[in-house]
């Protein structure tokens, strides 16, 4: 039997490869720093050699990504300025040629393969943390918390935050049954262990507030395209209002203490403090891209030292806006912002507006957690990173033009068609007349 090249990068006929190139890209984004540049070049060896396929259908018209790739140009045209210009080319490099990889998968993967993609791909890597993971000593709050074979807690509960959301998304907004169904379950059962074990605040209190968020809107969306943005408007003033009250009230302290933090966030805002002061040194375009924290720089040494960073690597002011604005400064943090509130405000506003529109449900959320974690981490700013691999993905599909006819059910069908069957036009029309 011959498989016809194209098939590769048509959206819903390639989901055996796609699923397959995205369960690989999640692991290479998660130990790449353990298996080095070979897994590296085994995740470029699975995007970029679709352009030779269809290099039209591939790539797309890049005059409508300049939007997208402002913020990556302009990361690296720092090296012109850089305090570590060697770096700053580097990185940028490694950077521009990620965000490419990541609109690739963009033009030529589904929704529906995306899901099945990030929860097998989260399950192996959650697999492979328990398997081979160790515990790590905060010194700074004194406890033990499992870090799985990352270097951070944080990182595994951002991945077991990914995983609970996919599965939640596979079966409550793309209606998955079966097989996949169950995989969605096992896999986010996992997810939910691995982030119960690792303790991350910061991914429990994310991962709460945007499967919260989705819910709401789940049912937002069963009104009509008009009477949603009136709800919504209306719930969005009353959430201002009562997140105002609670944090008057002390439910911030509270919360934190829940999770044995106190209301310096273990030393994050005394972090947030430097990141401040350091931006001031270059406001405008930054000291260079990603040349900040290296190795010999008196002002980097002295953090590392202060926060008992014994590996020199590795750290960050975990907040995006902050340090992009030390990188890159305030033409940096503009255009990235930019990129971020369009996503998410992008896909909002098709949710709002279509009438069925599993695509944009699920990547609201995705946005919704990158929006929220930019606050305490930095998962968009760097390569080989699953945040800004999803990002970009999540902004590239806001470039797609949608054609209504070809939007999957929603709500979701109770009893969708057999997986491999396809639903024809008139077997459409005939569901609709019922």
């Amino acid at each position: 039997m011959r498989i016809s090249k194209a098939s590769l990068v048509r959206p819903g006929a390639n989901d055996v490869f796609g699923t397959f190139a995205l369960a690989l890209s999640v692991f290479v984004f998660a130990y790449s720093a353990r298996f080095g540049q070979v897994s590296i070049l085994a995740y470029y060896g699975l995007w970029l050699p679709l352009v030779l396929v269809d290099y039209r259908k591939v790539l797309g018209n890049y005059a409508s990504y300049l939007w997208i790739l402002s913020f990556t140009i302009f990361a690296c045209l720092t090296i012109f300025w850089s305090a570590a210009p060697s770096l700053s080319l580097r990185t940028g490099i490694q950077y521009l040629s990620h965000v490419v990889c990541a609109l690739i998968a963009m033009r030529t993967i589904d929704i529906r393969t995306l899901t099945r993609g990030m929860i097998a791909g989260v399950a192996i890597v959650l697999l492979y943390s328990l398997l081979f993971g160790s515990y790590h000593y905060d010194p700074l709050d004194g406890t033990y918390s499992f870090v799985g074979a990352f270097a951070s807690k944080n990182q595994l509960g951002f991945y077991a935050s990914l995983g609970i959301y996919f599965a939640f998304a596979a079966v409550f907004v793309l209606g998955e049954r079966g097989l996949w169904m169950g995989a969605a379950g096992g896999g986010g059962l996992l997810a939910a262990y691995c982030l119960l074990m690792s303790q991350s605040a910061t991914s429990v209190l994310t991962t709460a507030a945007v499967i919260g968020l989705c819910l709401g809107m789940r049912a937002i969306t069963t009104l009509r395209p008009a009477s949603r943005k009136i709800l919504f408007t209306a719930a969005s003033v009353f959430g201002g209002v009562a997140a105002v009250a609670i944090i008057y009230a002390g439910g911030i302290d509270m919360i934190l203490g829940a999770f044995g933090k106190d209301s310096t966030l273990t030393g994050r805002t005394y972090l947030w403090q430097q990141g401040i002061e350091a931006a001031k040194a270059s406001p405008l375009v930054g000291i260079g891209y990603q040349a900040y924290w290296v190795q010999g720089f008196s002002e980097a040494e002295r953090l590392w030292e202060e926060f008992y960073i014994g590996s020199r690597a590795g750290f960050h002011f975990h907040n995006t806006f902050i340090e992009t604005a030390v990188e890159t400064g305030f033409i940096g943090l503009v255009l990235l912002t930019m990129v971020l509130a369009t996503t998410f405000f992008g896909q909002l506003k098709r949710l709002l507006s279509e009438d069925r529109d599993p695509e944009s449900m699920v990547l609201f959320g995705v946005g919704a957690l990158l929006l929220v974690r930019a606050f305490v981490e930095i998962d968009i700013l760097t390569p080989y990173h699953i945040g800004s691999f999803l990002l970009y993905f999540t902004a590239g599909k806001l470039t797609i033009p949608r054609r209504r006819a070809a939007a999957l059910p929603w709500p979701p069908q109770l009893h969708p068609a057999p997986y491999g069957r396809a639903v024809t036009p008139m077997m459409q029309r005939l569901g609709e007349n019922r």
